[in-house]
């Protein structure tokens, strides 16, 4: 069985440290990427088939995004990683890709830079605690966003 590192995709300035992070200690330990893009729902509801448009450019756009990101992460972790794309919430997205996944091991996040604090995610789910995942308790590592990269390979 396959130890898998989930990892958020987003845009947020802390994602790299934390893929980075995820890929380390895939290589290490032989485990494997999978990396979660959420997409918000569309605002526009009018017409659906503007909606399904906005869908459909969300989605490419994501994959595009996910398939760039793969180079670097099967450079760094020594197997090419797995892509979710999933609508709507993140914390339910996530918690989806657990039911979905038993292969699934650990949550890998970033904490926010600049004294920004840890940040709405890992705000969040350090509310929930170990019931965040339903029936399912992962440990969640949360990476300090502004690690080096000589800093995360020593640590991973």
């Amino acid at each position: 069985m396959t130890r898998k590192f989930l990892v958020v995709v987003d845009d947020s300035l802390e994602f790299g440290a934390a893929l980075h992070y995820a890929c380390r200690r895939a290589w290490t330990t032989g485990g494997r990427v999978t990396m979660l893009r959420v997409l918000p729902p569309p605002a526009f509801e009018h017409w659906a088939g503007v909606r399904e448009e906005i869908e459909r450019e969300q989605r490419a756009e994501a994959e595009a995004l996910l398939q760039r990101l793969a180079v670097g992460v099967a450079e760094r972790s020594g197997v090419a990683p797995e892509f979710l794309i999933k609508e709507g919430d993140t914390k339910a997205a996530i918690r989806q890709a657990l039911l979905d996944d038993e292969e699934i091991k650990i949550l890998v996040l970033a904490a926010a830079v600049g004294g920004r604090g840890p940040g709405p995610l890992v705000s969040s789910i350090a509310k929930e605690g170990a019931g965040f995942g339903g029936r399912r308790k992962i440990p969640v590592t949360v990476v300090p966003g502004d690690l080096t990269d000589d800093e995360i390979a020593e640590l991973a």
